[in-house]
């Protein structure tokens, strides 16, 4: 093989490999990222899922990068046809091919460890504070909350100012709402309320097809599988609204069927669960203002404390 030829195949493996990674590692600097790093952590999983990368995989996978990339380039200038007119005929070698062999074992077992702790951490679900259950529907979420007895409530995407109807999803999308200073076919009408520091329990399945209930600042991606309930739980440690989306191919508008989730003060939590017993639209409009406001109303107290 011509010297430039191996070149050229050392940088492209380079850029598409270990120069990546070092672009992701510097867009975690930059809170959007562009795109190329994990949302912020606001759980304890989420956190565990972004030390394990950054701190195992990302080391690992960049020094087997560079590792391979000094071989391949030692390669190219030691066994270039010009310094080697006679190729070597080797057929094997013992001690290269039993460490090759030891060495990925050695690495996965060294992945291996944190790996299985994470995986423990993500599947032993603490007592819950809240429970809430997810329905996946072609194509918008349902929510409950059967221990607070909140009725099963639907959850659509915004349509976007001036947006015209896609494939024929006009009856999915909530029309004539302003969704200016929200994120594009991210935010939604209703949303899953939890209390901020509460272990919150959630159980997932589908009423037809497979979908996915993702929210990567949680860390948590769980399938929706018609007849089966999967669970999964999240303790959001930081206020804010948060948003996913169904990360299984699911039919046509597979791409129209966000997540929104609003971590409040446990009063606030309080104020919307008493209200959304009777009226969703009402309790969905206490936590818009508290969203203002980052208070609860004397009025809205009095409602909490039952004395309206």
């Amino acid at each position: 093989m011509k010297t430039k030829n191996c070149l050229f195949i050392a940088v492209c493996a380079f850029l598409l490999s270990g120069g990546f990674a070092f672009a992701q590692e510097a867009g975690a600097a930059d809170k959007a990222g562009w795109g190329l790093y994990f949302a912020d952590a606001v759980t304890p999983v989420m956190r565990e899922i972004r030390h394990f990368h950054e701190w195992v995989l990302l080391p690992v996978i960049t020094a087997i990068v560079l590792l391979v990339l000094a071989l391949l380039i030692y390669v190219c200038f030691r066994f270039r046809a010009r310094r080697s007119p006679q190729p070597s005929k080797t057929s094997h070698n013992v001690l290269i091919e039993t460490v090759w062999t030891l060495v990925p074992v050695l690495i996965l077992m060294i992945i291996a460890a944190p790996s299985i702790r994470l995986l423990l951490l993500e599947d032993k679900i603490p007592p819950a504070d809240v429970t809430v259950k997810a329905i996946g529907y072609q194509w918008y979420w349902g929510y409950e909350y059967p221990e607070a007895e909140v009725a099963e409530y639907s959850s659509y995407m915004l349509c976007q100012p001036d947006a015209g109807a896609e494939n024929g999803f006009k009856q999915e999308c909530v029309d004539g709402l302003k969704a200016e200073k929200l994120p594009h076919k991210l935010a939604t009408d209703t949303f899953v309320v939890a209390p901020v520091n509460k272990n919150v329990r959630l159980l997932v399945t589908s009423q037809d097809v497979i979908h996915s209930w993702a929210m990567p600042a949680f860390g948590v991606k769980i399938d929706a599988i018609p007849g089966r309930v999967n669970q999964t739980w999240f303790r959001a440690e930081k206020e804010g609204t948060y948003y996913g989306q169904c990360s299984e191919l699911c039919g046509v508008n597979h791409a129209f069927m966000p997540i929104t989730v609003k971590v409040v003060s446990q009063e606030a939590y309080d104020a919307w669960v008493k209200a959304a017993k009777d009226d969703i639209d009402a309790a969905n409009k206490i936590i818009a203002d508290y969203a203002l406001e980052k208070t609860v109303t004397a009025d809205v107290r009095t409602a909490i404390n039952g004395e309206i």
